[in-house]
């Protein structure tokens, strides 16, 4: 078989990183392998993302630069299949097939495993290949069983979707309604991806904590079986959902070891009247008082979330309960947003759109504070021993890097062995160092095995 040379650009989630591994396991069959030049590659994929800001000018910013990289490839007698894919793809399709007719392929979330058959449809007939509907079948149904080693680290979608209907967000409309995978088919893949070499596993889904998977029925249900497979260390999830905080996963933190004290909870807003103009569904109360019951469970817990700030009729007053909010609880991270709107959202046709310079100066002040505060959570751990997952050498010589429990990135001086030889290990290690981003440790203990049971 004719080895052909495929580049896959991801933006935004993690879930679009998790198909966009896919996609390239179902192209491998065909002959496809990786590359990272656009000039070598006889096919480029641009899984894109409709949250981020702007998403739909920086995809044609980025088509603009591949139409000549295609053109000087066609020049040279080289074919090259050009594909979007992802959550602009499946709003805007017309639009890129009217603004892009260079583009060969454009395919949505749910139609990923179609893939090989798009390539073939392109090659023979020319012309646009569009696929952007909401099958009746599940792409997990007929996606490959078998995954390509994944790493030390590694993610698995469990469920798709979103019933929530905030008014700022388009998920709903892009990735259709919540869908969870039976557990039966979570099981195997997450054995396949250990056998392979995987020690942390973080299940994703729009709203994971709504899963509800046959043979499980909650999250909580299917985080006990994943942490009865041998060899699986870690577990974690993303992204959660305040309504879906069910009390046997909040019961769950307190209970399995392996579920690591990171929780991504995103608030959006600390400005009760601004939640309800987003229908979170949820109060800034309700939100404090599901945070004093998962750190009653989980005391070590560390959270992370999400803010959009200059929703439209964001106050001064609301912005001030943003930022009240922040202190008060304290975040290990967060993702954080000007708000912009997304057409066919409630949010878009709303009055009292927030003036941008505002919703500019709004970010920065919001932005700084999250940075300080996890400055603040980092910097507590420093002189603490912690297990840490190695997953690799360090971007130094003799250094290995790793993830602490609580997510943050960590590097130390690795011993006279190959650090590479201690992927996948978990070793106990104290933090002499913190900054916004990482942990610098040393080694306590390099025979360490991880404990069964954390402390309550």
């Amino acid at each position: 078989m004719v080895t052909k040379r495929l580049l896959v650009k991801t933006w935004g989630c993690q879930m679009n990183v998790y198909d966009s591994e896919r996609m390239a396991e179902v192209l491998a069959p065909l002959g496809f392998s990786s590359t990272t030049t656009p000039e070598d590659a006889d096919m480029v994929i641009l899984n894109t993302c409709h949250i981020r800001e702007k998403a739909a000018e920086k995809l044609f910013s980025e088509l603009g630069r591949l139409r000549v990289v295609k053109q000087a490839r066609a020049d040279r007698g080289l074919p090259m299949v050009l594909a979007v894919a992802g959550c602009v793809a499946q709003a805007e399709g017309a639009e890129i097939a009217a603004r892009a007719p260079y583009v060969d392929i454009v395919l949505g979330p749910q139609t990923i495993h179609r893939l090989p058959e798009m390539v073939a449809r392109a090659g023979r007939a020319g012309g646009l290949v569009l696929d952007t509907e909401f099958p009746a079948e599940s792409k997990f149904d007929l996606l490959p069983g078998a995954r390509s080693p994944q790493g030390v680290a590694a993610f698995l979608t469990v469920q798709e979707g979103c019933d929530k209907f905030c008014a700022f967000c388009v998920v709903p409309y892009t990735r259709g309604a919540e869908a969870s995978r039976p557990a039966a088919a979570v099981l195997a893949e997450a054995r396949g991806m250990v056998a392979q070499g995987t020690r942390e596993i973080t299940l994703l889904g729009q709203n994971v904590n709504a899963y509800h998977g046959e043979g499980a029925g909650s999250l909580a249900v299917l985080l006990r079986q994943l942490a009865e497979i041998p060899g699986l260390a870690r577990l974690r999830y993303s992204t959660s959902h305040p309504r879906d905080m069910a009390d046997d996963l909040i019961a769950a933190h307190g209970d399995l070891a392996s579920l690591m004290p990171m929780l991504h909870l995103p608030v959006q807003s600390g400005s009760d009247r601004v939640l309800a103009a987003m229908n979170r569904g949820h109060t800034a109360d309700d939100y404090r008082r599901l945070v004093d019951r998962l750190r009653a469970a989980r005391p070590d817990l560390g959270l992370s979330s999400d803010f959009i700030v200059g929703h439209p009729g964001e106050t001064d007053a609301d912005h001030a309960a943003t930022l009240s909010l922040v202190r008060e609880i304290g975040f290990a991270g967060a993702y954080s947003f000007k708000y912009s709107p997304r057409a066919g959202t409630p949010a878009a046709r709303a009055p009292f759109q927030v003036d941008e310079s505002v919703g500019d100066a709004r970010l920065r002040e919001l932005q700084a504070l999250l940075l300080d505060r996890q400055l603040a959570f980092n910097a507590a751990h420093v002189g603490s021993v912690f297990e840490v997952l190695v997953t690799g050498a360090g971007r130094h010589p003799g250094q290995v890097a790793g993830r602490s429990p609580w997510l943050q990135a960590v590097h130390a001086e690795a011993p006279d062995s190959d650090p590479a030889d201690l992927a996948g290990r978990v070793i106990r290690m104290r933090a002499i160092g913190a900054s916004a981003n990482s942990l610098s440790c040393v080694i306590e203990d390099l025979a360490h095995q991880p404990r069964e049971k954390h402390a309550a």
